[in-house]
């Protein structure tokens, strides 16, 4: 069931979704504290999507208690209940969160207290007695309850109370909320879709990829089906680059560490790094990122302005040691590959390299049919003490990078203190077909690594120059980006990257000498293609085919032999035709060629 407020506004202008958010995990709070006199609160802040509260009650949370906390939340709405924001002392506001017993709220007053608040914010607003809710509280809130738009409770999870598994555990219950009911049905309809799609159950479904407890947690195991996409993706990032001017190159997996050290990954990456290796008494590293690798060949030699740009490209294998609690199918994996590369060139060069790098990704999601992209620009925090290098090369860096974003005309966001340790950074958010948000890659311009690795050229007037760094991966690593095409095809992916383009099915047995033909032109053109004359029923075959999702079925019975063609069943259109053999063929090499993509319209 969902639920509405009276979606006001207010001096003309909409109620921004964060304010309703934070405002309707306040109201959520009240109604706990109704229906469990003894709950203690913790924090409800809003979120992506919606909100939660973390809340101590006693007992676990039911689904039918859900229903009831909409319920009463929804008699808070419509009663308009006034929010109104006071401020109480120090001393008061610890007496009286003492007072009610509130002991997560009354440890965040002391923090709070112990950062140099001398007074403290909470808001309150009358419940249908007449009676105070009163929660401490930053706001802000919109004017009444009744301007709370249209949510919906979801799910409760546990949570440790400031994330500290040592702490006590608590309960989070989530909700949607959004301006208009359409926005919430339409959310509703992109999670229920993200369910079917989700790319570890179709990932084991259609045998694509896996993991072993054997070899160890986030390191994935391709199978031969998932493989195939793996492959194709490299290869066409290996041709697309090649006709866009980049050198591949290869690098070793491991290396000493004083490379490391050079780049200041070390000591300040270390935690995301595997342990060390000692041989012949030194330490070895398993390389987390290509990038030191790429600046080492950069310097194999004496550089002039005339090489300039250098780009170094290569799908380097990765690791990084992630949290085993962030680990998740293949978005968030502990080895991988990364469609990487490096771009040397002048400071004059920078903006239209840069530029370049921009298009380089618009290709790219044109071809996968993602229409929906943005980027966020992430800067320094001066006053945070992770970012290396002089305020004259930041100031540089993140000019030379909006510069080249105004230039692109490609819309971004900023986003302040998320840039990387050594540059500004800028991440390529993409939308799959039903809307769920990934970010896909970054690429950041560095002014730092070339100084580390005393990286030079010779310019025109003879002297010596630093080049500018670019770092791009329009496709990320092979795992991400695989996870996501997975969950924005639903499995059905193109001819071009389908792991069985083409499944056979002779009609009964006496057919099959033709199908073992028809098999022979099309692994001979490169179509990855399969027999099916097992015994089952032609029903069955055609059923297991599409379970498979493969884009084409060729149905041969007694017409087709004799007439030497094959009638065609397209997984997509549902439809079936008869067409000769080698023109059908031709149709297929084009379509593999011109990466096309079609549009699925029939229900499976």
């Amino acid at each position: 069931m969902a639920f509405m407020g009276r979606k006001e506004k207010k001096d003309g202008d909409a109620i921004p979704l964060s304010t309703m958010r934070h405002s309707a995990a306040h109201v959520m709070a009240q109604a706990l504290t109704e229906l469990f006199p003894e709950a203690d609160l913790a924090i409800g802040p809003d979120i992506e999507n919606g909100f939660y509260y973390d809340v101590s009650v006693g007992r676990p949370i039911l689904p039918e208690d859900l229903r009831e906390i909409e319920n009463r939340m929804q008699r808070i709405v419509k009663s308009r209940q006034k929010f109104e924001r006071f401020y109480l002392p120090a001393a008061e506001a610890l007496a009286y969160l003492q007072k009610r017993g509130q002991k997560y709220k009354l440890e965040m007053a002391r923090d709070l207290i112990a950062r140099g608040e001398t007074q403290l914010s909470f808001y309150r607003n009358l419940d249908r007695k007449g009676e105070a809710f009163v929660d401490m509280c930053d706001g802000p809130h919109v004017e009444h309850t009744g301007q709370i738009g249209h949510y919906k409770l979801t799910s409760v999870a546990g949570a440790y109370w400031r994330g500290d598994s040592s702490r006590d555990q608590l309960q989070r219950i989530y909700g949607w909320l959004f301006h208009t009911r359409e926005e919430l049905t339409a959310h509703e309809h992109m999670v229920e879709e993200s369910r079917k799609r989700d790319h570890r159950k179709l990932g084991g479904e259609l045998e694509l990829f896996t993991t072993s407890e054997t070899i160890g947690p986030g390191l994935i195991l391709w199978l031969p089906r998932g493989n195939v996409i793996k492959e194709e993706l490299e290869r066409w990032a290996m041709d697309t680059e090649r006709k866009w001017g980049y050198d591949r190159v290869t690098t070793p997996v491991i290396t000493k560490e004083d490379l490391f050290f050079t780049s200041e990954h070390l000591p300040h990456y270390k935690d995301s790094m595997f342990p060390p290796m000692v041989m012949d008494n030194q330490n070895y590293y398993i390389k987390p990122m290509n990038c030191p690798f790429h600046h080492t060949i950069y310097s194999v030699r004496p550089r002039s302005y005339r090489e300039l740009p250098i780009r170094l490209a290569e799908y380097g294998t990765c690791h990084r040691y992630e949290d085993s609690g962030a680990l998740l199918g293949l978005m968030r994996v502990r080895g991988f590959s990364m469609n990487d590369a490096h771009i040397y060139c002048t400071e004059e060069q920078a903006v239209e390299e840069f530029v370049r790098v921009m298009e380089l990704h618009e290709y790219y999601y044109k071809t996968l049919n993602i229409a929906e992209y943005h980027m966020v620009l992430s800067l320094r925090n001066p006053a945070n003490e992770k970012y290396h290098g002089d305020e004259a090369m930041w100031q540089k860096a993140e000019a030379l990078t909006r510069k080249a974003m105004e230039v692109s005309g490609i819309q971004y966001e900023v986003e302040e203190d998320g840039a990387a340790f050594y540059g500004p950074k800028v991440d390529f958010q993409i939308k799959s077909s039903i809307g769920r948000l990934f970010t896909a890659s970054t690429c950041q311009l560095d002014l730092f690594m070339p100084e580390k690795f005393n990286l030079t050229y010779i310019d025109s007037d003879g002297q010596e120059k630093r080049p500018v760094c670019l770092h791009r991966s329009p496709l990320g690593t092979h795992e991400r980006f695989i996870g996501f095409l997975i969950e924005h095809f639903a499995g059905a992916f193109p001819a071009w990257l389908a792991p069985e383009q083409v499944r056979i099915l002779p009609v009964i047995d006496k057919f099959s000498d033709y199908a073992r033909e028809v098999l022979s032109v099309l692994v001979g053109q490169g179509v990855r293609a399969t027999v099916d004359d097992s015994g089952e029923t032609l029903g069955k075959r055609i059923r297991n085919a599409e379970k498979w999702k493969i884009p084409y079925m060729l149905v041969l019975g007694e017409k087709e032999v004799e007439s030497r063609t094959v009638a065609v069943r397209n997984y997509f259109t549902g439809k079936q035709d008869s067409q000769a053999l080698g023109e059908w063929v031709l149709e297929l090499q084009e379509e593999i060629r011109e990466k096309k993509i079609q549009q699925l319209t029939k229900k499976h």
